[in-house]
């Protein structure tokens, strides 16, 4: 059995940082809004309101599991699998399962697992996982929340509020707000694709990974880019302690549903999630969290296949869409 599982850490070995970018919104003509309307108001979703911490620009939230806990766990929106750490396996004297075979942005691994009978994130209780298990200081907490724990749910992060909202998907997914960018994604195993995204005109396609403290672009991507200065070569670290080597950059402006992101720090590696979603030839990247914090609030809801990115305060809103 395979698992994805791309959260990485990241050590720069580059001459120079970048400064760090910004977003806007392009100066073109706006088609007129397009905003659902009902003849009710659905009665509001209960929601839980979770208090975030941050590790390395991750975020963690408290999870308990059968009566222990709880413990900072990692988010991943870019991950297949939850992962638990050898460290707290041990301690809770979880039992043993089989070993799979996982892919991280560095490689390959065959790792153990652990049964997860009953674990909880505040009141919701995803199904029985089998979380494989990794070295706590590679993974920089005692787990990592995946999208198998998410998936049929939602889930919210304001950095403004520094608070993380969890709750069953409904069939109309977020309420909306004049700051808010909608657009739809695909589904690939799991994992929500977005392609209502350009770089100089042309479509790449874009993964929301919360697991990763930068913004990884494929090669596909990197030949069009290649004209941008290089700051060097930075290493990424896997949760498995593989490392992975990547061509620092910074990008003039890329086009993410309609929101200009300017001056965008990217590295650019040939990492094996792009081949596993099947987008090796395609330009590609994961938007991770260095880009995701340029925004108020992030939205991501699994089940509606909908994304929602909130407009920092000083960049003029775009009316609410929705993008297919």
């Amino acid at each position: 059995m395979r698992g994805f599982i791309p959260l990485l850490a990241f050590t720069i070995g580059a001459t120079g940082v970048p400064l760090p970018a910004y977003v806007g919104i392009p100066q073109a003509p706006q088609d007129p809004p397009v905003v659902p309307t009902s003849p009710t108001t659905p009665p509001p979703t209960p929601i839980d309101l979770l208090t975030f911490g941050t590790a390395e620009n991750r975020m963690t939230v408290p999870v308990s599991i059968g009566p222990s806990g709880p413990y900072p766990f990692i988010i991943d929106t870019g991950s297949e699998r939850t992962v638990v750490s050898r460290e707290l396996a041990g301690v809770l004297k979880l039992v043993s399962g089989r070993r799979v075979r996982v892919t991280t942005m560095a490689g390959q691994s065959e790792l153990g697992t652990y049964k997860l009978s009953d674990i909880r994130v505040s009141k919701i209780s995803p199904d029985a996982l089998e979380a494989p298990a990794v070295d706590a200081t590679n993974l920089g907490a005692p787990g990592m929340l995946g999208i198998d724990a998410l998936k049929g749910h939602s889930v919210s992060i304001d950095f403004d509020k520094n608070v993380m909202e969890v709750r069953t998907s409904k069939k109309r997914g977020f309420g909306g707000s004049p700051d808010d960018i909608v657009i739809k994604a695909k589904n690939l195993y799991g994992q929500l694709i977005v392609t209502d995204a350009r770089y100089r005109g042309k479509r790449i396609s874009v993964v929301i990974d919360t697991g990763s403290p930068v913004t990884v672009g494929n090669l596909a991507l990197l030949k069009r880019v290649k004209t941008e200065k290089s700051l060097g070569i930075v290493s990424l670290q896997a949760v498995t302690g593989q490392y992975l080597t990547a061509d620092y950059r910074v990008i003039d402006s890329l086009d993410i549903a309609g929101v200009g992101f300017h001056q965008l720090p990217i590295a650019f590696a040939d990492a094996l999630p792009f081949k596993r979603f099947g987008l090796t030839d395609t330009p590609a990247l994961m938007l991770g969290m260095d880009s995701l914090r340029l925004f108020r609030r992030v939205q991501i809801d699994f089940a509606n296949r909908e994304i929602r990115l909130t407009l920092p305060r000083s960049v003029t809103a775009t009316p609410v869409r929705f993008r297919s």
